[in-house]
């Protein structure tokens, strides 16, 4: 009764602290108990701060209180304890366990981000020095807390960046379910794990918040390292765009007026948006009376101090002057107010909606004339802005081009020396350090390679300086950096690192096409001068050849690569130049070819064997070619298969010296040592020894991870291969997750049966399957699950079946799974055990079940066996159902 009272407090006082926040009555610092904002309905706020006085609202709960209520929360979803929540994978995970879990990441996340903040200390009064003792105790524990949630930052970042891969909905506990589990556990679980209980919370509000938290977090990140400040930006950014999307004008009532403008800003402009992007300009779907009412209504909020509204006011009105200028009306005074002294952003805004308001769908002559005559614009010197973009081109006709450019000469010519200076954005011709960041970000932008050895001309003809360091997300491998840098002519060398450094940024978002120009631009270049850059020209575009050829297959093109690339790759690997700098990456990648496409001979038979001594990749690769060779062979042909598993437990191996220190936590891999590797079943399992000879050598921890990495990536290519599916379920078993193991276990089994229309292969469930399935469900607490699957052992289990009968204290639905029991002995020991609790309901059922004709004993076998197996595939289907 203790725990649901403090169950009780922890739900009212941060249910009511987040409704405050969406208020807007609260100050704007958020207080430590709200980790659960704009989580809850919107329409109840009202009543419910009604209900709740303003004072004990404003108190929050305190950081130990909310992590022991939080961790509560956890025990009551059933996280499985003692996993890190990072290995947990949240798409297998009830609603309910998911969300629980995602809210204490969350609260781990905005605590830490929030105790960053510098607090004013305040001095005790006389009557409060009775208390300091108190307020120590709780401030050494707060400290040990936040300690934790530092360390485990990293953790809960990849929790939350995991959330934004499910785009399902979600699903937290309400009063009514905490209730339900806190009274009869059995009766809530049903309920509280299924798609549709407690609370639902869309994909989209949730995550708006984990965008919003993750930007915070990089944001305090930023302080230390910089460059992670964009990765805060991107996810501000679409936190933004979510808010948007998902508050509409049913929470924009309850705001506070700041709030509401804010709000309206942030709707207002993705309308904005959506004006430009579907062409409204064009296709008139917006009255002039609204456009000018909405433009008049901010514009009067600007003149009143509100600056935050002067972009969306500018921009506003230069989409309601487009539509002036096609039907033909007179443009507003605030337009030509705007263009005397236009910024560059707005200029660059105009062009852009007048492009989108003619474009090539829906352009018409009297349209392109219109356009035309507005885009001449009476200022000269704006014209000087617009001259060069191609609208400008494509709609004037070359006599009014004349006529312009002769007035824009003739002005450029009788410029007033003694005049007032313009700023420098109207200085006609612009002056150097304008021309040149504008050929900077040309440079940046462009992928041509011609384009881009004319720019750099024009640049080292302004300025001697290094133009290679002008965009820091350009990079080159380290191997290639002093060969590059080498180069003595600075003009050159600029291009070719450019070029390389663009090429290889075009590669890694398969924009393969880009990248072979660019390459090839570079090898045309670098020959002429550099033998040892020309091969490392040929390297990079063989890689670039391997990874397009591997991107295709991805894909579905299964095509064998062509004898040229084949024989391309041989060559890269038995080529051996004095002093040429290689990536070690391109190596790896040409062995990962040659095995992906079954070139066992060549490194098996014909590769060079001082190339296996000396290169530790093709070593490597022959093993394993080596030992697919021999699977189909006798098991005492397999001579090549321990020779591959000394290398692999070298590979895993950690010296006396760089083993690693205790962090203080307990790693559940290394607790349970190797005995969990060992319980992990494969397709091949067969082929490697049983013991290590040196266990206390091996990095378990290291092999547990590569395993889960190997498994993921071969189930991303063959989803069904159920041998894989099994192997996916022994990993989840033995690391304790064991609804995720059902899950994957029962996935096998549908995979070769037809969902269970067909019986199950044995060698798919066999024993020692079946007995994991019955431990999963014994520890999941459904028991009546457990018997029904202690029949389809080789011999049933009739001790841990009758055990499992006893329990009182069963989540799974227990009667609804009675039809699915053929064999007689356990049912008479059901009916017997319900006698005994006097259940009237259930005797009955048992009693159904029992007195079925089919399961007479005296039935022939066939008979006996085709009622089992109609039970077996109807069981197998619900627990599918369940699980999936």
């Amino acid at each position: 009764q203790e725990k649901k009272n403090i169950s009780l407090q922890f739900h009212m006082s941060a249910e009511a602290a987040d409704r405050e926040a969406v208020s807007g009555s609260r100050p704007c610092t958020p207080p430590q108990a709200s980790w659960f904002e704009f989580l809850l309905d919107p329409s109840l706020l009202e009543q419910h701060l009604q209900e709740q006085p303003q004072k004990n609202v404003k108190t929050g709960l305190t950081i130990p209180v909310l992590n022991m209520l939080l961790n509560e929360l956890l025990c009551a979803s059933r996280v499985p304890p003692g996993v890190k929540h990072v290995d947990l994978d949240l798409s297998t995970l009830p609603p309910t366990t998911a969300m629980a879990m995602l809210i204490y990441n969350r609260w781990a996340i905005r605590t830490i981000v929030l105790s960053s903040f510098p607090e004013k200390q305040t001095k005790p009064g006389p009557h409060q020095l009775n208390m300091m003792s108190l307020v120590q105790q709780e401030k050494e524990l707060t400290e040990n807390i936040l300690s934790v949630l530092r360390e485990q930052a990293t953790d809960s970042i990849m929790v939350l960046e995991g959330a934004l891969n499910i785009k399902k909905d979600f699903y937290v506990h309400t009063l009514r379910t905490l209730d339900l589990l806190a009274a009869d556990p059995s009766t809530a679980n049903g309920e509280t794990e299924s798609s549709t209980a407690g609370l639902r919370i869309s994909a989209d509000h949730l995550h708006c918040q984990v965008h919003y938290d993750l930007g915070g977090i990089y944001f305090q990140q930023g302080c230390s390292d910089p460059s992670v400040y964009e990765k805060a930006r991107e996810h501000f950014r679409k936190a933004r765009e979510l808010l948007t999307k998902v508050r509409h004008y049913q929470i924009i009532k309850k705001l506070s007026p700041k709030q509401y403008m804010l709000t309206f800003i942030l709707t207002f402009m993705t309308q904005l948006k959506c004006s430009i992007d579907q062409s409204n300009n064009v296709t008139f779907s917006l009255p002039n009376s609204f456009r000018h009412s909405i433009e008049l209504e901010l514009l009067h909020k600007l003149q009143q101090g509100d600056r935050a509204l002067e972009e969306v006011c500018h921009k506003l009105c230069v989409c309601n002057a487009v539509r002036d200028a096609l039907e033909g009306g007179v443009l507003s005074v605030s337009f030509h107010q705007l263009l005397l002294k236009p910024s560059k952003n707005t200029i660059s805004f105009l062009l852009e909606v007048c492009t989108r308001s003619v474009d090539k769908e829906h352009r018409s002559e009297t349209n392109k004339r219109k356009m035309a005559l507005f885009i001449k614009l009476e200022d000269v010197s704006l014209a000087f802005m617009v001259s060069s973009h191609k609208l400008f081109m494509e709609l004037l006709q070359d006599e009014e081009k004349k006529i312009l450019m002769e007035q824009m000469r003739k002005s450029s010519a009788t410029v007033n020396l003694s005049a007032k200076p313009l700023p420098s954005f109207y200085d006609i011709p612009a002056s150097a350090s304008v021309n040149i960041s504008q050929l900077e970000q040309q440079l940046i932008l462009s992928l041509d390679p011609r384009h881009i050895q004319q720019i750099l001309i024009e640049l080292h003809g302004m300025a001697e300086r290094p133009f290679w360091r002008v965009n820091s997300k350009w990079e080159v491998p380290v191997d290639y950096v002093n060969v590059i840098l080498a180069i003595k002519d600075n003009l050159t060398r600029d291009l070719v690192y450019i070029l390389m450094a663009k090429g290889l940024h075009c590669i890694s978002i398969k924009d393969f096409a880009h990248a072979r120009q660019l390459f090839t631009a570079c090898l045309e270049l670098v020959t002429e001068f550099s033998p040892k850059l020309r091969q490392v020209m040929l390297n990079e575009l063989l890689l670039m050849e391997v990874r397009g050829h591997e991107a295709g297959a991805a894909e579905g093109n299964m095509e064998r690569p062509p004898p040229d690339l084949v024989s391309r790759v041989r060559g890269y690997l038995e080529m051996r130049i004095h002093d040429l700098p290689l990536r070690q990456l391109v190596g790896e990648e040409c062995v990962v070819f040659m095995l992906n496409w079954r070139e066992n001979e060549y490194l098996t038979l014909q590769v060079p064997q001082s190339l296996v001594n000396n290169n530790p990749y093709i070593k490597l690769g022959q093993l394993i070619a080596s030992t697919c060779k021999e699977l189909p062979g006798p098991k005492e042909s397999r001579r090549t298969a321990k020779e591959l598993w000394e290398v692999v437990v070298q590979i895993c191996s950690v010296s006396s010296q760089h083993k690693r220190s205790s962090d203080g936590r307990v790693s559940l891999l290394k607790q349970r040592e190797s005995s969990m590797v060992n319980e992990v079943t494969a397709e091949h399992i067969s082929i490697w020894p049983s013991a290590l000879a040196n266990l206390q050598s091996v990095d378990v921890e290291a092999v547990v991870v590569t395993l889960k990495e190997l498994v993921n990536y071969a189930l991303s290519l063959n989803p069904n291969n159920q041998l894989w599916l099994c192997t996916q379920a022994d990993i989840y078993f033995v690391t304790n997750q064991y609804s995720a193991a059902m899950h994957y276990y029962l996935q096998a089994g549908t995979v070769c049966s037809d969902y269970f229309t067909k019986p199950v292969p044995p060698d798919v469930y066999n024993d020692q399957v079946l007995k994991r399935m019955i431990k999963c469900c014994s520890l999941l607490n459904c028991h009546t699950q457990v018997a029904v699957l202690c029949q389809f052992l080789r011999e049933v289990d009739y001790m841990t079946a009758f055990k499992a009968l006893q329990e009182q204290n069963s989540h799974d639905s227990m009667d609804s799974f009675y039809d699915y029991i053929w064999d007689v002995t356990i049912l008479e020991y059901l009916t017997c055990i319900l006698f005994k609790e006097d259940s009237i309901s259930d005797q009955h059922k048992a009693i159904k079940a029992i007195g079925q004709t089919e399961l007479n004993s005296s039935n022939p076998e066939e008979v006996l066996q085709l009622a089992a197996q109609k039970r077996k595939k109807k069981f197998l289907q619900a627990l599918a159902k369940l699980y999936f």
